[in-house]
C-alpha cells in the first residue's frame, strides 16, 4: 500500500474491495497468532459443519468462527456461557466490514459469569423445593380458555393460534408483553399474576391453562426468563403453566419451575389442547368396543344359562309327586275330620254322663257340713279364748283380730260355696231342656245318645222342660209333621251323610 499525502488531490482512490482486502491482510499479518480468553455467546452450529460464535467479556465482544475441519480438534464443545481460551488469527469479513477471529483450538477456562450466576440461582430455588416434581400440577385435558403470554407481533403467537385452531375449538386470551430486554421479566410476571387474578364467572373468562412463549435466541436474548422474581411468580401460579421459551436446546429458569416445558411454542399448543378429531374417533371406538363387549357378555350369559337349564328337571316332573300326595291327603282329610269330630263327641258324652246333680248335691252338702263344723269350732274356740283372756288387758285387741280372721274365713267359705252352686247350675241336665232341647229315653228309661241305638217301631219318651211325650220311631215323619202344632215341637230330621269328595276337589273341612 502506498502512503498518500494528505493534501495530494491527485492520489488514486481505493475501491471498497481494495481497502477491505488491504485491511484484511494487515490484520492477518499483524495478528496472525492470537490467544484470547472470554465467555462464549451466540453459539450456532451451522448445518454445513461450521460453528459461529461470539467471545465477550464485561466491556467488549468479538465474533468468531470455527471451520468444519477444526471442529473435531477442539478441546471442548462450544456452548453458551462457557468461558474458554481460544487460539487463532484475526481476520476480517470483507462483505460486512467486520473483523473476527478464526479459531484453531479451544480449551475450557471455567464457567462464564452469566452461567455461574444462573447455576447459583438454580441451586437456591432447588433447595427451596420449587423444582420438586410433586409441586407440578397436571394439565387440564380439555381446556375451554387458553391464556398466552408472548409478543403480539412475532411469529410465535401466529403459530400458537394456528395450531390451536386446527386441533381444538376453544377461546384464546393473549396478554401482550415484550420478551427481550430489561422490562421483559417484569411484564411477564405481571401477566401471570393478572391471569391468576381473574375471578371465575366474571366478564373475562379465567384461563384453564397458561403458555409463556418466545422464539429462540442467545443467552443474552433469553436472560430475562432467568429472573428470580419471574421464576417465583411462575411457581406461585394457581393456573397450570407451560414454558415454551426458545428452541429445544435452550433452557431457562422458568422451565424448571413451570408445570410443563415445551421444546417449541408449537409443541406448547399441542400440549395444552387435545385433537378434537382424535377424541371423536376415540369415543366412537369406545362405543363400538362397549357394544361388542356387552353383546359378548350377554351371549356368554345366555349360553351358560341354556347349558345350566339342560341339567334341570322340568317343573311338571318336580311337582307331579307333590301334587299326587296333596290330592291323596285332601281326599282323606274330610273323612278324618268327621271321624275326629265323632270321637270327641263320644268322649264328651262320657264325661257329661258322670256330671249328675246328685254328685253336685253331695259335694254341696259336704262343703256345707264342713262350713257348719268350722263355724261351731270357731265359736267354741272363741268362747274358750274369751274365758281365758277375759281379765287380760289386751282382751279388746285380741277379740277384734279374732273377729276379723273369722270374718275373712267365712267370706272365703261363702265364695267357694257360691262357685260350687254356679257349677251345679251349669251342669244341671235340665238346663238344656229349658233352652228348647229334649231328652230321649227308651221304655226302660235308658238315655239314647245315638240314632243307631233305635230301631223301627221302638217306643221312646221325649222329656221336655214342661213335661214328657211318647213317640214311635219310623222311616218318615207323619203327614201332620209338616204342620206342627203349637204344643208339640218339631222333630229334628236325622243328618244325611255327605258325599265323598272327588279326587280333584279338596271339599269342605267341616
Amino acid at each position: 500500500m502506498t502512503d498518500l499525502a494528505p493534501n495530494d488531490s491527485n492520489a488514486p482512490p481505493y475501491s471498497v474491495s481494495e481497502l477491505a482486502f488491504a485491511l484484511k491482510r494487515t490484520l492477518e499479518d499483524r495478528y496472525g497468532f492470537v490467544r484470547l480468553r472470554g465467555e462464549l455467546s451466540k453459539v450456532t452450529h451451522h448445518s454445513n459443519g461450521h460453528v459461529y460464535l461470539t467471545i465477550k467479556d464485561d466491556k467488549a465482544a468479538i465474533d468468531g468462527v470455527v471451520w468444519k475441519g477444526n471442529v473435531r480438534g477442539l478441546g471442548v464443545r462450544p456452548e453458551h456461557g462457557l468461558e474458554v481460551i481460544v487460539t487463532g488469527k484475526i481476520t476480517t469479513y470483507p462483505a460486512g466490514s467486520r473483523y473476527q477471529i478464526v479459531i484453531d483450538s479451544m480449551e475450557a477456562a471455567g464457567v462464564g459469569a452469566l452461567l455461574a450466576q444462573l447455576e447459583r440461582l438454580k441451586a437456591k430455588l432447588a433447595a427451596e423445593g420449587l423444582f420438586a416434581p410433586e409441586r407440578k400440577r397436571p394439565l387440564p385435558s380439555m381446556p375451554a380458555v387458553v391464556g398466552v403470554i408472548t409478543s403480539p407481533t412475532g411469529a410465535v403467537i401466529r403459530d400458537i393460534l394456528h395450531r390451536i385452531r386446527d386441533r381444538w375449538p376453544c377461546q384464546v386470551l393473549v396478554w401482550p408483553v415484550v420478551v427481550q430486554g430489561d422490562a421483559a421479566a417484569a411484564q411477564v410476571s405481571a401477566a401471570v399474576r393478572g391471569f391468576n387474578a381473574i375471578q371465575p364467572g366474571g366478564p373475562v373468562p379465567r384461563p384453564d391453562i397458561l403458555i409463556v412463549a418466545r422464539g429462540g435466541g442467545s443467552v443474552e436474548d433469553l436472560w430475562a426468563f432467568n429472573d428470580e422474581a419471574l421464576a417465583r411468580t411462575v411457581a406461585e401460579s394457581a393456573i397450570p403453566l407451560i414454558s415454551a421459551v426458545g428452541h429445544e436446546t435452550d433452557t431457562t429458569l422458568i422451565d424448571f419451575v413451570s408445570d410443563r416445558r415445551a421444546p417449541t411454542p408449537t409443541a406448547a399448543a399441542e400440549m395444552a389442547t387435545p385433537v378434537l378429531g382424535e377424541l371423536r374417533a376415540l369415543i366412537s371406538d369406545f362405543d363400538r368396543r362397549l357394544s361388542r363387549c356387552g353383546a359378548r357378555t350377554i351371549e356368554e350369559r345366555r349360553t351358560r344359562l341354556t347349558s345350566a337349564a339342560r341339567g334341570l328337571p322340568r317343573p311338571n316332573d318336580l311337582l307331579a309327586l307333590a301334587q299326587q300326595r296333596f290330592d291323596m291327603a285332601s281326599g282323606r282329610l274330610d273323612a278324618a275330620l268327621h271321624r275326629n269330630t265323632a270321637v270327641h263327641a263320644q268322649d264328651l258324652l262320657k264325661v257329661t254322663a258322670r256330671l249328675t246333680p246328685d254328685a253336685l248335691r253331695r259335694q254341696h252338702a259336704a262343703k256345707a257340713d264342713r262350713v257348719a263344723d268350722l263355724g261351731r269350732r270357731l265359736n267354741a274356740c272363741g268362747t274358750r279364748s274369751v274365758e281365758r283372756v277375759r281379765d287380760h288387758a289386751r282382751l279388746p285387741l285380741l277379740w277384734t283380730r279374732l273377729g276379723s280372721a273369722a270374718e275373712r274365713r267365712l267370706t272365703r267359705a261363702e265364695d267357694q260355696l257360691t262357685n260350687l252352686d254356679k257349677l251345679r247350675l251349669s251342669l244341671n241336665p235340665r238346663r238344656p231342656l229349658e233352652l228348647g232341647f229334649a231328652l230321649v229315653r227308651k221304655a226302660d228309661g235308658t238315655i239314647i245318645r245315638s240314632a243307631g241305638a233305635l230301631a223301627l217301631g221302638d217306643h221312646v219318651a221325649l222329656q221336655f222342660a214342661d213335661g214328657e211325650r211318647e213317640a214311635v220311631i219310623g222311616n218318615e215323619a207323619p203327614p201332620s209333621a209338616s204342620t206342627p202344632s203349637a204344643s208339640t215341637p218339631p222333630r229334628p230330621s236325622p243328618p244325611r251323610p255327605k258325599p265323598a269328595p272327588s279326587s280333584t276337589e279338596q271339599g269342605d273341612l267341616f
